[in-house]
């Protein structure tokens, strides 16, 4: 029952072409760690879901995907990350823009192993167009009502940061807005957690916090200690996004270089280089959680 890996062996078990879906929510609680993992791996032509943030702007940089599937890509007070407004203008990779609530719908009819689930979002709209794989289905009932049959986005993976895991795979997730983690895990064949703290367990006598296990064990193929590795976005009740850095990284879209730049100087070195790299340990830590 031990599921303790590395960052390394979970890339090592992941595949060109597979969807992996992200979980957070923008600068938010985002693995940051495995990211960077797969920044410094061979795999390419990735699909990735995700409420988007810096994942989605530096998997695109790095070449590692052939299609997105998002409600957004935003820093939140840089409205659209930089390095995916490059690819998405440069139609460098193939998108299927939905809104947040078409997003959800279609992780829940993947999460209850449904093909479709039909809803009123997105008829009329820009969504139609933009996705003209989608269908509409006609109610069975009196009202006879059309419908967008939103279909399941189903995950080869997920990849999610816990506030605490043990290595059987139960976890706890700490903040305000557990966002839509559970539905990227049951949407997925597999789930990599990687977590602030590791322990032989997790049983605390605190209730508030045992209402923090937002799926069950069962899905969990993978727990990966990586303490500050959700970093630069917020992990609650650890440390709060780094603005500093973000900004850094924003200016580094702007130079015909810059990518390879940052890469080099942030990434290409490993996590225990990277913390090095952006001020330290103590200087993370003390980053001050927002309050939303």
């Amino acid at each position: 029952m031990n599921k303790e890996m590395t960052l390394q062996a979970v890339v090592a078990a992941l595949r060109d072409g597979m969807t992996i879906g992200v979980g957070g929510w923008g600068p938010r609680r985002k693995p940051m760690a495995l990211i960077r993992e797969i920044l410094r791996s061979n795999l390419k032509d990735l699909t990735v879901v995700a409420y988007g943030g810096p994942e989605i702007g530096m998997l695109c940089a790095a070449g590692k995907v052939r299609k997105l599937v998002y409600g957004f890509v935003s820093l939140d007070t840089i409205p659209i990350e930089p390095y995916f407004r490059k690819a998405r203008e440069a139609g460098a990779v193939e998108v299927s823009e939905l809104d947040e609530g078409l997003l959800l719908l279609g992780l829940r009819a993947a999460a209850h192993r449904l093909p479709f689930v039909a809803t009123r979002i997105g008829l009329g709209s820009a969504v139609m167009t933009t996705n003209p794989a989608f269908k509409t289905i006609r109610s069975p009932y009196e009202d006879g009502e059309e419908l967008l049959a939103m279909p399941a986005i189903k995950l080869d993976a997920a990849l999610i940061h816990v506030s605490r895991a043990d290595r059987r795979g139960n976890t706890l997730t700490f903040g305000p807005d557990p966002y839509f983690d559970d539905l990227f895990a049951r949407a997925a064949k597999a789930v990599y957690v990687t977590t602030e703290t590791l322990a032989d367990s997790i049983a605390s006598e605190d209730p508030d916090e045992m209402r923090s296990n937002l799926f069950e064990p069962y899905l969990v193929k993978g727990v990966i200690a990586a303490p500050l590795g959700a970093h630069p976005t917020t992990s609650h009740q650890a440390y709060g996004l780094d603005m500093g850095h973000f900004k850094t990284y924003v200016a580094s879209a702007a130079a015909a270089d810059g990518w390879r730049r940052y890469f080099d100087r942030y990434i290409a070195g490993g996590e225990a280089r990277y913390i090095e790299a952006v001020g330290g340990e103590a200087h993370v830590r003390a980053l001050p959680v927002p309050t939303f």
